[in-house]
Parts: structure tokens; C-alpha cells; sequence
């Protein structure tokens, strides 16, 4: 797993193991990141058409979100209409990043 921190955010990759494995690992340094936005960078792994596979993230969004923090998954090439609002899924890190900051001002202006 690597870790980039920028700015006020942590973007958190992927680099051995299985879904599974990556995600137990950010369950367990979750208290050393709940502070900061997270984007997941999955854009060089192969998740199935239906991202059922990132359904198991759902949890570590909502714990986000009661942390008042945002919680973005980037994944090419997969149906994004296909989640609800409690996990946010995009194609590319410059879109997570627009996200963030949009949630960021919402959040700044008391929404």
C-alpha cells in the first residue's frame, strides 16, 4: 500500500495483496487517516463491470463521512451510475480531486 499525502488529502494505492488484504490495511491505520479526505486509487486495478467489489469500501466511506471528511474511489472503465450516494466513484484522480474540493466548500458554507 502507498501512501501520498496532499495537502489535506491522502491518496492511498494499491500496491500488493488482494482487495480484501488493501482494505483490512486502511481498516487498520484508519485512526491515522480519519483527519484527512481519502481517495482510493484503484485506476490500475482490475474490479469486475458492476464494481461489486468496491461495495466492500462502503463502511470506510460512512466512517468518513461521520468524520466529516471525504471518501473518493477512483476506478476506470465501470458503470458510475451504478452506487448510491454513500460511495462516491469517479474515472480519474483530477476529478476526485475536483470532488473533494466541491464537498470541501459545501461543507465551509454549512451544507
Amino acid at each position: 500500500m502507498k501512501v501520498k499525502e496532499k495537502g489535506h488529502t491522502l491518496i492511498i494505492k494499491k500496491s500488493e495483496g488482494t482487495l480484501l488484504e488493501f482494505i483490512e490495511k486502511i481498516n487498520a491505520q484508519y485512526n491515522s487517516y480519519k483527519k484527512f479526505n481519502i481517495i482510493v486509487d484503484l485506476s490500475d486495478e482490475d474490479i469486475d463491470d458492476q464494481g461489486d467489489d468496491l461495495l466492500l469500501f462502503e463502511e470506510l466511506a460512512l466512517s468518513q463521512a461521520e468524520e466529516n471528511k471525504s471518501f473518493v474511489i477512483v476506478v476506470e472503465n465501470i458503470d458510475f451510475n451504478e452506487f448510491d450516494e454513500e460511495l462516491v466513484v469517479v474515472p480519474t484522480l483530477l476529478e476526485a480531486h475536483d470532488i473533494i474540493e466541491m464537498d470541501e466548500i459545501q461543507r465551509d458554507l454549512g451544507f
